[in-house]
């Protein structure tokens, strides 16, 4: 291993962050990945290579579909929803460039990642190597061991499910502090009518808590019924055991709540529609996809 080489892979460290982050749904498994990419690759002397980037992509994306295979099975056995683990937008070592935050947060959304776990694993390799890392689709075809012809065909079927799938609405900071202020104090003072004014008709709420904590375990529908069960469970616990903060969460306003002890206990993103009514909200229980938020 030469100097050159690790500052090389440094250089690209990011990108291969942000594009595992987004196959696999995990900030841990996503560094995981660049790790066993780094030891794949240690011995071999990047500055020699012409396309470095592409090289570590491929190791990266091959290590990825490997994982994807089993992460699967865990999915099918997982108790509850399955949320992606939630990623603070403060850590922008997971954004894949220098592009505008809208689309950086478009792309690590809930909405897109919950859209991309019901792809197939070619089809969502192809789909953000092409689409969201802006790779030709005969690069695409050299990490993915397919045909171009084949790889645009993946993309496509993937395109298609990601626009049925995902609907999103940009709320901008101001804004999402706003709404944020005035979704914590009516379930803290318990309004249930005010709570339910803030969030659309056919609202969903998804709970994640991995079977480890206690959870909603099947999603819940309906403004109403969300209010009156984020007001019911806040009744049952006091408010001066608790602390929280306002951050963004995968590109959406959010809120950390932690326990007396300063843990985090869980995270809340909320989803907007057209309206700048709340129509999702996606609440992370579970501890081991916890461990990054500070």
């Amino acid at each position: 291993m030469t100097d050159s080489t690790s500052a090389l892979f440094e250089a690209h460290r990011p990108h291969l962050l942000a594009l595992a982050y987004r196959m696999l749904g995990s900030r841990a498994e996503a560094e995981d990945v660049v790790q066993d990419t780094w030891l794949r690759q240690k011995d071999v002397n990047l500055g020699e290579i012409e396309f470095v980037r592409a090289y570590l992509s491929r190791i990266a994306t091959n290590l990825c579909l490997d994982r994807m295979q089993t992460a699967r099975v865990r999915r099918e056995q997982y108790v509850g929803s399955w949320l992606p683990e939630p990623l603070e937008d403060a850590t922008g070592a997971f954004d894949p460039g220098p592009q505008a935050h809208i689309e950086y947060a478009q792309n690590v959304s809930v909405a897109f990642m919950l859209a991309l776990e019901r792809l197939s694993a070619l089809e969502r390799a192809a789909f953000l190597l092409h689409d969201v890392f802006d790779q030709s689709f005969d690069e695409v075809a050299l990490r993915l061991g397919r045909s171009a012809a084949a790889c645009r065909q993946l993309a496509n079927r993937a395109r298609a499910h990601v626009r049925t799938d995902q609907t999103r609405v940009d709320v901008q900071h101001e804004q999402a502090e706003q709404l944020l202020g005035a979704f914590v104090q009516t379930i803290t003072t318990g309004d249930t009518t005010a709570l339910a004014q803030l969030l659309s008709d056919d609202a969903v709420m998804l709970s994640d808590g991995g079977g480890i904590v206690t959870a909603v375990a099947q999603p819940l529908q309906g403004g109403a019924l969300i209010a009156k069960a984020l007001v019911g469970f806040t009744r049952t616990h006091k408010a001066e055991n608790y602390g929280l903060r306002f951050t963004r969460i995968n590109g959406l306003p959010a809120v950390v709540l932690y326990g007396a002890q300063g843990q985090v206990l869980q995270t809340t993103a909320l989803q907007t529609d057209a309206d700048g009514r709340i129509s999702a909200l996606y609440i992370m229980r579970n501890p081991e996809k916890l461990t990054h938020i500070r």
